[in-house]
């Protein structure tokens, strides 16, 4: 069987990657002939809207998917009028317009910061409901910090404002979190649903440098009235965990495919921050830290095939390589390191693979966190 992939970065090349073992060939399709992912998959290099290129690739595919939520909607929904479009382009329009995507998360009953919508015309309507400080943010694409300023002043806020023009704006009153923290959830065409582990997420400019699973693997495994399984976390025993809250979102949507919610937890409380309708940067330690990865899982969900365990296997973190690769001999001289390169030149604020660490106890991860975060210049 043959699935498309709309996107040709990493993330679609880490897909191509878990598909060989299972006998799932993956075609991508990127604007650019360059795109890392072909290095590994057949690669169809056509602009968004190129239609005929569109109609060639959809030929044959048992369904398509998509591995950055940035595509244009009106690709995913041509492509949809031909083949299957999993995670539908529902999905896409929700999740790829940040004002769009907390109005739901809203809907469903999941907590968000305060925000609202900028009237450019009257800036200062929205500031009245946020407040300062506050956040200034694109509706539309934005990632790794891009798009994004935080505001201390009224007039800090209105030059963010200008600074955006014209694109369309949302403010979102700041929260002085204790931790950013995702989780990661994926659902079958089947309705079968799995859950990650709770994962705390470390940040620097704007872009993902650490995450590490916040679990207990000792735990026994805990199947909730739906048959939902998940592995207990210290927010999950307080009955605050974000499992809750990615499932719910799940069913509400009728999703199929892997699905990630960022969260900032904040006084033991957890209010979502952003979602990312696809396999996402936080959920990499699985690759080597649970008995099935979030690639894996996202191929099985979208060709209604039975998920794969998510069960941990002791203790994993994820360093993402920023800007440059560390001497691989170096990177395999720690035990239980896993190097994972994307085909990409380096250059700066660029993800340019990520190292997966695993370990049978927490202290001997965080030595081997330490020790790997001393070799790529993070301490």
């Amino acid at each position: 069987m043959t699935i498309g992939v709309l996107g040709g970065g990493q993330l679609g090349r880490m897909l191509a990657l878990a598909g060989y073992p299972l006998g799932i060939r993956t075609v991508v399709y990127d604007p650019s002939p360059d795109a890392c992912a072909g290095q590994v998959a057949p690669l169809c290099s056509a602009p968004y809207d190129d239609w005929d290129a569109l109609a060639r690739f959809a030929d044959d595919r048992w369904c398509i998917t998509y591995e950055f939520e940035n595509v244009p909607l009106e690709t995913a929904r041509f492509l949809a009028e031909r083949v299957p479009v999993r995670p539908t382009p529902r999905a896409l329009e929700i999740f790829q317009d940040r004002l769009l995507e907390k109005q739901f998360l809203n809907a469903i009953g999941i907590p968000t910061p305060v925000f609202a919508s900028i009237d450019p015309a009257q800036p200062d309507a929205a500031l009245e409901v946020v407040g300062l400080p506050c956040v200034v943010k694109t509706r539309r694409f934005g990632y790794d910090g891009k798009g994004q300023g935080i505001a201390r002043t009224r007039e800090e806020f209105l030059q963010w404002v200008q600074r955006f023009e014209p694109h369309a704006l949302i403010a979102e009153a700041f929260v002085p979190f204790d931790r950013e923290v995702s989780v990661i959830g994926v659902r079958s065409l089947t309705g079968e649903i799995a859950v990650y582990p709770l994962v705390e997420n470390r940040h620097r400019e704007g872009i993902l440098r650490v995450s590490i699973p916040d679990l207990i693997p000792q735990s026994p495994l805990s199947v909730n009235e739906e048959g939902i399984a998940n592995y207990p976390s210290p927010l999950t025993e307080r009955g605050q965990g974000g499992e809750v809250y990615i499932v719910r979102l799940l069913e509400s949507l009728d999703y199929v495919g892997v699905v990630a919610l960022e969260m900032f937890e904040v006084g033991g409380q957890l209010l979502a921050n952003e979602v990312a309708p696809r396999v996402h940067n936080s959920g990499h330690g699985p690759i080597e830290g649970s008995e099935t990865s979030q690639f894996e899982n996202h191929l099985r969900a979208i060709l209604g095939l039975p998920l794969g365990s998510v069960a941990p296997r002791g203790y994993c973190a994820m360093v993402n390589l920023i800007g440059a690769i560390p001497p691989i001999e170096s990177v395999l001289c720690i035990p239980n390191a896993h190097l994972h390169l994307y085909g990409k030149e380096p250059r700066p604020g660029r993800k340019v693979g990520h190292i997966t660490l695993r370990a049978d106890t927490r202290e001997e991860r965080d030595a081997l966190l330490q020790r790997t975060l001393e070799l790529v210049g993070q301490v």
